[in-house]
């Protein structure tokens, strides 16, 4: 009794001194909203201090932008974890791995910590190549990252490719291009392209048969194909709302294994049907790919050996969940050149020096639109202009395609301009990519 007291008091302290605004969540669901809030502290802090480099304040800043109650969580660092609670409630922590980025805590850590960080190779003196006429474009690629900051959208990299080479590049006070920083669902992206890169290499058919996974031998999942998981279409229930308690949230940051909770979710549409954004399948895509690749380890190595180290992505981190499967969906950390040597390979056609890397017709398989009827401008893990009754960027060329992820993370390929612009940033609410990209654009035209 005496303990439920101590539990109940601070709670109901908090409902009396917070009004529901500052809490950015209906009372009635406190509870699930704050073992959220330090579950989500705790991961972000971890990997804001020991990957991105960020102080208190910034680490805090970021994480007020979801809801005004996060800056009151206390942050206790070590030496490799973060301790994080709220008035004392709901204690989570986090460890920081070298090379593993950063896994909330939860329970035995055994299987993650037997993870060894791949091996890295020594990085090219410089890529994307510079044409050394950092001029016009540059200064259209800064006023564009000023006008962003002007507006409040807290943009922290912007940054333009051209037929290759780099042509702008633009940070926010405290970034700079070795800044490694969160793609959020942008991951999904990257590990469709892994996927792409298994089948070029024959371990993986372009269309694997049967169940996908044993727990849906005996039932409709059996009839899921991977890639309707790769197009979002798979028809499984989700909740991909983000609020306290969902799927969603859940799978993030309170799940040992990422992948489970869409494992278990039930068939809701017919596969190929009907399109849902979800995060849970594209885990569930990792976890395809663990089991074809021979485990964790396995994964990990081919993501490093296959796809990261040939792109010379070397300022980049996959953080793998407490049985140490890479979160797909959402814990990538890159910078924003490495974000854009991903976008290059798409904007390739898969070729890589020449020579294909991923299979012929593959990045045309992954941009052509799904079959769904409620949402067609989506592929393989990337959002689509095209497709669709209209464009999804009206300011945009028909052509153009995307990496996406939350607080604005955007990697836009322009094929019939040759042209990849990585942006990364913190922006609150809804990032205006459209206006924003179309605007960019037509800065760097005028540049010419």
């Amino acid at each position: 009794m005496k303990r439920l007291l101590l539990i109940a008091l601070p709670l109901l302290l908090l409902l009396l001194a917070v009004p529901p605004l500052m809490l950015g969540m209906p009372l009635w669901q406190l509870g699930n909203a704050v073992s959220l809030a330090t579950g989500l502290g705790a991961k972000l802090a971890c990997s804001g201090r020991f990957i991105s480099g960020f102080d208190d304040a910034r680490i805090l800043d970021d994480l007020a932008s979801y809801a005004a109650i996060n800056r009151q969580l206390s942050l206790d660092f070590g030496v490799d974890r973060v301790e994080v609670s709220l008035f004392g409630l709901a204690p989570a922590s986090a460890t920081y791995r070298p090379g593993l980025g950063c896994t909330v805590n939860h329970g035995d850590t055994a299987l993650v910590d037997a993870l060894q960080p791949p091996a890295r190779s020594t990085p090219p003196a410089q890529w994307p190549a510079r044409d050394g006429g950092f001029t016009a474009q540059q200064a259209a690629v800064e006023a564009a990252l000023a006008a962003d900051n002007t507006e409040g959208l807290q943009t922290r990299a912007l940054l333009v490719l051209q037929r290759g080479e780099l042509v702008a590049e633009s940070y926010a006070p405290g970034y700079n291009a070795d800044s490694q920083l969160l793609g959020w669902s942008m991951g999904k992206s990257l590990m469709a392209i892994a996927l792409g890169r298994m089948e070029a290499l024959g371990l993986l058919p372009a269309s694997p048969e049967g169940p996908l996974f044993p727990e849906w031998g005996d039932d409709d999942r059996a009839r899921i194909r991977l890639v309707q998981l790769l197009q979002m279409t798979s028809g499984l229930r989700w909740q991909e709302d983000y609020i306290p308690g969902s799927d969603s949230t859940h799978m993030l940051f309170h799940a040992r294994n990422a992948s489970s909770v869409a494992l278990r979710s039930p068939g809701l549409h017919v596969p190929g049907k009907h399109f849902y954004y979800s995060s849970g399948t594209s885990n569930l895509l990792a976890r395809f790919a663990a089991a074809r690749l021979g485990g964790a380890q396995a994964q990990l190595d081919f993501f490093y050996a296959q796809l990261l180290h040939p792109l010379g992505m070397h300022h980049t981190v996959l953080e793998p969940d407490a049985e140490g499967i890479v979160v797909a969906s959402s814990f990538v950390y890159a910078s924003a050149r490495d974000w854009a040597r991903l976008g290059q390979l798409l904007l390739d056609d898969g070729r890589l020096q020449g020579r294909l890397f991923l299979p012929a017709g593959w990045v045309a398989r992954a941009t052509a639109p799904n079959t769904s009827a409620n949402e067609p401008r989506y592929g393989y893990q990337l959002w689509l202009n095209d497709g669709g009754a209209a464009l999804r960027w009206p300011d945009l060329p028909r052509s153009a395609f995307a990496m996406l992820g939350n607080r604005g993370q955007a990697v836009l390929m322009v094929p019939e301009q040759a042209l990849v612009v990585v942006r990364l940033g913190w922006t609150a609410g809804a990032y205006p990519l459209s206006r924003k990209m179309g605007e960019l654009l037509s800065r760097l035209q005028n540049a010419r």
